[in-house]
């Protein structure tokens, strides 16, 4: 059985140590990479090797930029979730819009970072109210401008439901909810909103009101 292969990027050691430390404990995780740049991961980490999910401190020492860190880790085909210890909320706005899962904390239990890594190797989505709350307050968020009926297609599809049963809940051809799902990603990427994945349809539905903030 594949084990979720898991990096962190932290210039502080002690959260280095200490994170590699708890994970090794976790059946079916694997810490593949503890290190204190996106930079030295992608040079560390084989290119044809798999990243599944990165744990990013939104503010490290080399300079760089949350919204281009979490696109090259995005760009390896990382999922990304971010880890933060201030109360920056344009850092984590910066991260929403780049495409995170989610925002976790350092002042949170251990408990909750487990919980998100372990929900995250199973495939669920991990939008955290903080990650949600930060979008809320974002002067900047573009609407895509969809229609009622994509608005309707988006929101079911995005709660979980596959395209047959919107198909049925909505009296349309399968070929039609896929040929809207299809719209509305080329709409939310116009306005600069990443909409590549059913996690990221997810969160632009959150985002514009179409599903309830998780928590709330």
């Amino acid at each position: 059985m594949n084990r979720f292969r898991v990096a962190l990027i932290d210039d502080h050691e002690i959260v280095a140590r200490g994170f590699a430390e708890l994970f090794s404990t976790i059946a079916g995780i694997q810490v593949i990479g503890t290190v204190a740049s996106v930079t030295d991961l992608l040079m560390t980490v084989d290119r044809h090797a798999t990243i599944d999910l990165v744990i990013l401190d939104l503010r490290l020492a080399d300079g760089s930029t949350v919204t281009h860190n979490v696109e090259r880790l995005r760009a390896r085909g990382a999922a990304v979730l971010a880890f933060t210890g201030g109360d920056d909320a344009a850092l984590m706005r910066a991260a929403a819009r780049a495409g995170v899962l989610g925002v976790v904390r350092k002042s949170e239990p251990m408990a909750v970072l487990i919980d998100a890594v372990t929900r995250a190797a199973a495939g669920d989505t991990i939008a955290s109210t903080d990650w949600a709350a930060a979008l809320d307050s974002d002067p900047d968020l573009a609407d895509a401008a969809l229609s009622p009926r994509e608005r309707e297609v988006l929101a079911l599809y995005a709660a979980g439901a596959k395209a047959p049963l919107v198909a049925a809940h909505m009296d349309l051809s399968e070929a039609t909810v896929i040929d809207y799902v299809r719209r509305v990603r080329s709409k939310y990427e116009r306005v600069g909103r990443t909409a590549s994945t059913k996690i990221d349809l997810y969160k632009r539905a959150i985002e514009d009101g179409l599903l309830p903030v998780p928590g709330q």
